[in-house]
């Protein structure tokens, strides 16, 4: 248990945090998933639609510090690989 009054705070925002960290990362892998099926399908506007979403969302993840820029960055341009070839 915490001793202090900043460190029961800090686990107070833990917990908070914790909880809108994994619904942000759950909402990306379920776009990745989304994007994968799309480019899998061969359908050039579905994996378009799906890649700017994806790459929406990680800028948002980004923003509240969720994922790591460069991780950010590395995924929009895997996305730009595919929707800018087809």
């Amino acid at each position: 248990m915490a001793n202090t009054k900043s460190a029961i705070k800090a686990a107070r925002k833990a917990v908070r945090l914790t909880t809108r960290n994994r619904g942000t990362k759950t909402l990306i892998k379920t776009l990745h998933k989304a994007f994968e099926a799309a480019v899998a399908s061969a359908d050039a506007k579905a994996a378009k639609d799906a890649g700017v979403k994806y790459a929406s969302a990680m800028d948002k993840a980004v923003k509240s510090g969720v994922v790591h820029r460069n991780a950010a960055s590395r995924a929009k341009a895997h996305v730009a690989k595919y929707v800018l070839a087809k």
